[in-house]
């Protein structure tokens, strides 16, 4: 992963070392690595980031490996959605809080709302985790120039978990979404 970064022109200095993590481990949001491997049936959660002229990139997508339980196939659909809720929440003039509120509530309403355990979002830019904050009781207001990460998950302790994440930058209009890697459940090996 880090070879073909360097190779697409990432600046030598990645943002963090890439978290790759699986089934049970998924479900830990900055989970350190293990001997587990993977099986059938895990979610594969890979987050990872990217250097450019100092500026920092922040990306998660969640995989399946072979089939997976029809539950975690709902989750990614509804991750997918609350990821699509946040981002779309993000224009000027609007508090942080209210782009948390968007994505969150997605989850909330699907009956997995107690398994979202951090914030939606953070700054990014020379740092990969900065101001503004994507959390509830931030009303910090969003202005043109600002970007952040939309990153909402579904973490079922001791069985999977699933995190979407793009960047987005507030722009005069509203926002545009910096990623466009595919965010639909893909399954790999």
């Amino acid at each position: 992963m880090v070879m073909q970064l360097l190779k697409q022109g990432s600046d030598s200095e990645m943002p963090f070392a890439p978290i790759v993590s699986g089934g049970p481990n998924a479900a830990n949001a900055h989970v350190l690595p293990s001997d587990r491997k993977l099986q059938v049936g895990d979610m594969l959660v890979v987050d990872w980031g990217a250097a450019y002229d100092g500026y920092m990139s922040d990306l998660t997508r969640t995989f399946a490996v072979g089939e997976v339980d029809e539950e975690f196939k709902k989750i990614h659909k509804i991750v997918q959605d609350s990821n699509a809720a946040g981002r779309a929440a993000g224009k000027p003039g609007v508090p942080c809080a209210n782009v948390d509120k968007a994505a969150r509530d997605v989850i909330e309403k699907a009956g997995y709302g107690v398994y979202f355990t951090h914030r939606t979002g953070h700054g990014i830019g020379m740092e990969v985790h900065e101001e503004p904050y994507m959390r509830g009781d931030n009303m910090q207001i969003l202005e043109p120039g600002m970007a952040f990460t939309v990153e909402p998950g579904i973490y079922i302790p001791n069985r999977n978990g699933v995190r979407i994440e793009d960047n987005v930058v507030i722009t005069e209009a509203g926002a545009d979404t910096l990623s466009d890697m595919p965010r639909e459940i893909r399954i790999v090996g």
